[in-house]
Parts: C-alpha cells; sequence; structure tokens
C-alpha cells in the first residue's frame, strides 16, 4: 500500500513538475501579478482571452466606478427587490442586463424568466445585447462587449456596458472621469502563448462620453459661434427674470445661480402658476446630494407640466456645466416665452 500511495504520490509531482514547466515556456512574457489560468494553457490554435491586471483591479477610481454602478442598479431594480452584490457573478446570466434594460427603455423583451443552463442564459444575452447594441450603435457608442465576453464574467466587458447604458439614459448618477484600466490579452499562435497589456478606457470627462449622442445646437454654439452665446445667455436672464422679479429675485449668472436648483424649483411654480411647497426642495441646500435634489425635483416639476424629460442630468447643472443649464433653460424659454 506505501508502495502504491508513494507512486501515486511521484506522478503528481511529475505532473505539477510538467504542468509548471509548460506555463513557463508557453508565457515567458506574462505580466507580473497575473497568473495564466489552467484553461489557457488548452486554448484553441489563435483563440484570444482578456484579463484585467490585479492592479487594475484594486485601483481605487475603477473600484468607485464599480461600486456606483452597483449602486445605480440597485436604485432602478429596487422594486423588483433584485440586489447585485458583483457584477461579475451577478450580470453574466443576463437577468440583471435583462430587467435593467427593460425598466430603463420601458420596452419588454421576449425572453424566458428564468433560465439555468448555458444555453438558454447566452440565449437571453443574445437578445437582451442585440436590443443595446441596436439602441447604442446609432449614437456612437463602441461596442466593447459580446455574448461571450458578458458570460465568462468579463468585468471590463460588463463595465463598458454598464457605462454606455447609465449615460445614454442619463443616469442620475456622477460617473468618476478618467477611469483607466490594463487588460492582459494572451494569444495562442503556433501551440506557444503569447501575451501582451492594453489599455482600456472606460469613462473619458462627462461631457465627451455625452457628446457620443448628444450634439446639438449648443455644441455647435460655443464651438463655431461664441461671440452669439452672450446674445442667448442675454435672452434667457431677461426671460428668467421677467418671471423671477415676482419674487424680488434676480439673475445675473445663469452657470452659477441656477446651480443649487432653488431657482429652478420657483421659477417653475411661477411658470405654472402654483406654490410650489418648500419642505419638497431644499430653500438654502449645502451638500452636493441636496442640489441635485433639488435640480432633479425641477426636473420633475418640468415632465408635470408637459415638458419632454431635460437632456441634461442633475449633476451636471450643479457642476456648473454652462451648456446643461442652457439646454434647460432654453427648453423653458420655448415652451414659456409667451407666459406673462
Amino acid at each position: 500500500m506505501a508502495g502504491l500511495l508513494c507512486g501515486t504520490k511521484r506522478k503528481k509531482q511529475v505532473s505539477d513538475l510538467h504542468e509548471e514547466g509548460k506555463n513557463a515556456i508557453n508565457a515567458p512574457m506574462l505580466p507580473s501579478g497575473t497568473d495564466i489560468h489552467p484553461e489557457d494553457t488548452l486554448m484553441e490554435e489563435n483563440a484570444e482571452r482578456n484579463m484585467l491586471d490585479p492592479t487594475s483591479r484594486e485601483n481605487p477610481k475603477f473600484k468607485d466606478l464599480v461600486k456606483v454602478l452597483i449602486d445605480w442598479i440597485n436604485s432602478e431594480l429596487e422594486e423588483e427587490r433584485i440586489i447585485v452584490k458583483d457584477l461579475e457573478e451577478d450580470c453574466y446570466d443576463g437577468q440583471v442586463l435583462q430587467k435593467l434594460f427593460e425598466k430603463l427603455s420601458g420596452k419588454k423583451l421576449n425572453v424566458a424568466e428564468v433560465t439555468q443552463s448555458e444555453i438558454g442564459q447566452k440565449q437571453k444575452l443574445q437578445t437582451v445585447l442585440e436590443a443595446v447594441n441596436e439602441l447604442l450603435r446609432p449614437h456612437g457608442w463602441s461596442i466593447e462587449w459580446s455574448v461571450d465576453s458578458i458570460h465568462s464574467k468579463n468585468l471590463v466587458s460588463i463595465v463598458y456596458l454598464l457605462v454606455a447604458l447609465a449615460m445614454h439614459f442619463l443616469a442620475p448618477i456622477r460617473l468618476p472621469e478618467h477611469v483607466s484600466v490594463q487588460v492582459v490579452v494572451v494569444k495562442k499562435r503556433e501551440g506557444i502563448l503569447q501575451t501582451s497589456v492594453v489599455t482600456k478606457e472606460l469613462t473619458s470627462t462627462t461631457e465627451m462620453m455625452m457628446g457620443r449622442f448628444e450634439r446639438d445646437a449648443f455644441d455647435t454654439l460655443l464651438d463655431h459661434a461664441p461671440d452669439k452665446l452672450n446674445v442667448v445667455k442675454t435672452s434667457l436672464i431677461t426671460f428668467v427674470n421677467k418671471h423671477l422679479n415676482k419674487l424680488n429675485l434676480e439673475v445675473t449668472e445663469l452657470e452659477s445661480q441656477f446651480a443649487d436648483g432653488v431657482y429652478l424649483v420657483l421659477l417653475m411654480g411661477l411658470l405654472e402658476d402654483y406654490f410650489v411647497p418648500l419642505y419638497n426642495f431644499f430653500l438654502t441646500p449645502e451638500s452636493f446630494e441636496q442640489k441635485v435634489h433639488n435640480v432633479a425635483f425641477a426636473f420633475e416639476l418640468m415632465q408635470d407640466g408637459g415638458l419632454k424629460k431635460p437632456k441634461a442630468r442633475p449633476e451636471d447643472v450643479v457642476n456648473l456645466n454652462l451648456k446643461s443649464t442652457l439646454r434647460v433653460l432654453y427648453n423653458l424659454f420655448t415652451n414659456y416665452k409667451n407666459t406673462e
């Protein structure tokens, strides 16, 4: 018996040594801190795998981005009683992505509610991603995800997808800007594993990401006719003061004086001829969150008045983004310019 055990142990040592040697030969250029998975050595010829570099996974800005996305999903799907804790483990099978897309778009997808098999999960993902891509591609988004990458729990692909959805649907969140990660690419060529490292930009600036699908008259105005900008600002200031003067309020700076949302809320009450209860908003907001609450509340009043949902995000108005503030005020101007 002892001889049998020794033989078995010796075979395991030889096997381990063989595996170690194979990895050493196949991956001489692998970045430090990155492990070759056993399945990588069994890759088919010309196959390719992507892995998030461990250092990037621990990057504070990347971790912050992941947290913001998780909190956003949980907020959106609260009524569904869905709680996401881990993007890789909770998004790969398509269930959460299906519910999120349906909630954001208002469209019901024709998919099975619960799918346990890999084939069923991939079919669901296929349907969801086709709907997402059809929506996003015309607006200039680069499709950095696929059924296989999502189902294989590729965190970078999942984050790319969620960032695109959040920006397209004007999610009321503040995504960390300039988040990039290092991705290790493993390819098999002539039986040898070749590795390289590429940088993936997950977010740029909010302005640039919004610009992928939201170029409008104000972009043209700011880019090509800044001299005319003052004319527009003067017209808008005249318009808002015509109404705010009734409360002995006056605006001289569009960017800053609407940033806390107070004047926007009061202006909507004046335009629609009703009193806004003071308990509905913060009259003297102190924190960023309170200001965002005010602007978001003003947006709700606009929609209650029959206006379309503003293209701008509340956070952008609070952050003194001129174009966002102009878009909101111009929308009011076109709808209420004849209101006394």
